[in-house]
């Protein structure tokens, strides 16, 4: 009994020391592919400033509104509406520059040598994402109080 009560303790003083802060600088790459053809795109890896994240995990917030930048690109400007985005992202950007050599390779080298994939690039100057303020998703709602 006492075992479960420390982790509970753990737990919760965990979950408080974290908090949501804004970094100077974060870097990321979108990918974005999907199921009906053979068309995939890779952004240049880019810099972020003023991006949110959790100050325990470094676990970036608002990772879907930087999907959602995008998908709406590719929609809008490519005309490729639906598309599977994802963003990968590092503090460090030279790690962040190893995974997006990793994931390239993945689309571009086959064993057998041929292509299987069309990959398009699409550099800062075509797509740029723009920070996710995340303070209004933060703010607490006040509970409404019935007379």
């Amino acid at each position: 009994m006492l075992a479960i009560a420390i982790v509970l303790a753990t737990v919760a003083v965990g979950e408080i020391a974290a908090k949501r802060i804004v970094v100077p600088k974060m870097y990321m790459f979108g990918f974005a592919a999907s199921f009906n053809d053979t068309i995939v795109h890779f952004t240049d890896v880019q810099e972020v400033e003023a991006a949110w994240v959790d100050s325990k995990s470094d676990f970036l917030l608002g990772r879907e509104s930087y999907s959602l930048q995008l998908k709406q690109y590719l929609g809008r400007k490519e005309n490729l509406p639906y598309r599977t985005c994802t963003i990968v992202y590092h503090l460090d950007r030279e790690k962040l520059e190893k995974k997006y050599v990793k994931m390239k390779k993945l689309y571009t080298h086959s064993k057998d040598g041929k292509p299987h994939f069309d990959v398009r690039y699409l550099n800062a100057s075509d797509f740029r994402f723009e920070a996710v303020d995340m303070r209004q998703e933060m703010e607490e709602v006040e509970p409404e109080v019935s007379e």
